[in-house]
């Protein structure tokens, strides 16, 4: 006979072996505890895609791991919604990574947007001179300096919390940030890096963690396929690259989408009006596959009136938008 729990078998008429039936198999050995779990409370292990995480062993300096994520959100009784675009880091070796790649000096003061449980904030606290983190979720917000209280005491009185809407800040309290630093909602990504860059000229970098082709795009150059209004508008400010991938795993809930990061140094805009170059920019891209002369003929009143002012600004006007520079643009804006 069989061990106990193993299947027995035996030969069919063709030589392949065929398991006997179920009744004559011997007890089956119990589900491992993980395999139940009664309600409310949170299993050991679960599916990648899944709402819950698995356990890890406590950061001795304090950064959180899934199961420190995992408490949070339970005394939280917190959700994730793609509404507020809620995918946090909860991988230690992931958020010291994102802090090397930041090159933070002692006096940086750094602004983080949508820093959730904390995960990337506790990182950045012991980095930096000062974080001011905006977070849209008054929970979170709230819960933030407890968090921080509680895991680096000694770091706390580094850290400002401000509950508000990045898209909709006019002013950020405290000293002028110096470096951005966020793992930013993926819905907004964009709008709120530019909006950011624009408000606060202190900002001399930037190391954004965004879906993975929202990073290609930002730090495309002309002429490649992923080269449109995200790339020209961002290097109005800085000079942008791609500054690695983050796995998915390392997040939760875990998105249906790969990450990048893209670093941006702060560098003087090209002469020009910034409002105009970036209608000019709009225009262009809004019939992508058009020539310019096409394209931007509403922006300048006529194709004819386009020709003219692409002529001007030394720009054939048979050129497609994804072959111009920002400096391109900004001097195409500055014709009359």
């Amino acid at each position: 006979m069989p061990a106990s729990g193993a299947a027995a078998a035996t030969c069919s008429t063709d030589g392949r072996p065929r398991r006997t039936p179920s009744h004559d198999r011997g007890p089956r050995p119990p589900r491992p505890s993980h395999a139940r779990a009664s309600p409310g409370t949170w299993p050991e292990r679960a599916p990648a895609a899944g709402p819950f995480l698995s356990t890890g062993p406590e950061q001795s300096d304090g950064l959180l791991g899934p199961a420190a994520i995992r408490d949070l959100a339970q005394q939280l009784e917190l959700r994730p919604t793609k509404t507020l675009g809620q995918n946090f880091l909860h991988d230690a070796n992931t958020i010291r990574r994102i802090v090397r790649t930041a090159d933070l000096t002692p006096d940086d003061v750094v602004l983080e947007v949508g820093p959730g449980l904390g995960s990337l904030t506790l990182g950045l606290l012991g980095a930096c001179a000062h974080v001011t983190a905006i977070e849209i979720d008054p929970r979170l917000a709230q819960q933030l300096p407890v968090t921080v209280a509680e895991r680096v005491p000694a770091l706390a009185d580094r850290l400002t919390v401000v509950t508000a809407d990045a898209l909709r800040v006019a002013e950020v309290p405290g000293p002028p940030p110096t470096a951005l630093v966020a793992n930013l909602p993926y819905n907004i990504a964009v709008p709120v890096l530019l909006q950011l860059l624009e408000l606060l000229p202190s900002l001399r970098s930037a190391l954004v963690l965004v879906q993975a082709e929202v990073a290609d795009r930002l730090a495309a150059a002309p002429g490649s396929a992923a080269y449109g209004v995200p790339s020209v508008k961002a290097a109005w400010y800085a000079d942008v690259r791609r500054a690695g991938n983050v796995p998915r795993p390392v997040f939760w809930p875990v998105p249906n989408v790969d990450s990048g990061l893209v670093a941006l140094t702060r560098r003087e805009p090209p002469p020009g009006d910034r409002a105009e170059t970036f209608a000019a920019i709009d225009a262009a891209f809004a019939t992508r596959r058009k020539g310019l002369r096409a394209a931007l003929a509403r922006w300048a009143g006529s194709p004819a009136a386009a020709e003219v002012r692409l002529r001007a600004a030394g720009i054939d006007p048979t050129t497609r938008g994804e072959q111009l520079s920002v400096t391109d643009f900004a001097r195409l804006a500055a014709t009359r």
